[in-house]
């Protein structure tokens, strides 16, 4: 097979090859070393990668950044510092005056200023910030959330959000997703219970909204994972649902397996 052969079976596949960890630039290494972020936030360093993760989503100082459903704000307490000076913080998080309290709440406690603000995602508009606004949109562990019934999500939920990203975010911008990743062997069924996603229904759903994926990363893999545990993800930690039956067990294991992928609205 010629090269120019190869390169048009890549193309119609939307393949991405598997890339190496890149250097972490020293702005990233710096808020990930920040000495205000809680003791138990970096006790999680180990299985989330923080650093190697904002490098391969090419986060930087000077740009407008959206995080999907910060909830506690583990990463938000790297991302806030990091964007303090030149860049801008924006919180999205759901519609309901509880949920937009929280956001106002997680960017008021962090010190050093900077520019924050809290937006909220709306399924029905398929509206998460105003159109182009963004350089950058990361989401943590909460693709699952958006299909799964019982959080009330669900297919045409999980396509308002993907669609939603796009308009966001400026021609060339990146959506970053991080979440459980379901064996592609293993069945369908289970995303709408494990709290596991397949791979292929996270690159599905962002490329039927007009993204392009622009690469894969192993950085937060963990070979432990079975993924066949008998609460779904939140067997392991930091849930533990099962309390302490097991509890060295799932210990040893850590957190879930888990894809990082990265997306790109063309220019």
């Amino acid at each position: 097979m010629t090269i120019r052969m190869l390169a048009a079976a890549f193309a119609l596949t939307g393949a991405a090859v598997v890339q190496a960890a890149q250097p972490v630039p020293a702005a990233i290494a710096r808020a990930v070393a920040n000495p205000a972020r809680p003791d138990a936030e970096r006790a999680r360093d180990k299985y989330r990668h923080p650093a190697e993760t904002l490098a391969f989503f090419t986060v930087a100082p000077g740009q407008t950044v959206g995080e999907y459903q910060p909830s506690g704000g583990w990463f938000a307490h790297i991302l806030m510092p990091l964007l303090a000076e030149k860049g801008h913080y924006v919180a999205i998080v759901g519609t309901s005056a509880k949920a937009i309290e929280n956001g106002q709440k997680l960017i008021a406690s962090q010190a050093g200023g900077g520019d924050r603000k809290v937006t909220s995602f709306d399924p029905q508009t398929a509206t998460l910030a105003p159109d182009g606004s963004l350089d950058r949109l990361l989401t943590f562990r909460n693709i699952h959330n958006l299909l799964m019934p019982e959080d009330k999500g669900s297919p045409e939920i999980a396509a308002a959000f993907f669609k939603a990203a796009y308009k966001a975010l400026k021609p060339g911008g990146i959506l970053g997703v991080e979440d459980h990743r379901l064996p592609a062997k293993r069945p369908a069924e289970l995303e709408a219970t494990s709290g596991y996603l397949h791979e292929a229904t996270v690159i599905r759903l962002a490329t039927a909204a007009g993204f392009k994926l622009a690469g894969k990363s192993e950085i937060n893999a963990n070979p432990k994972d079975t993924t066949d545990w008998p609460k779904g993800v939140w067997t392991l930690p930091p849930t533990l649902q099962l309390k302490d039956q097991d509890r060295e067990k799932y210990l040893a294991i850590g957190e879930s397996d888990r894809m990082t992928l990265r997306f790109v609205k063309p220019r």
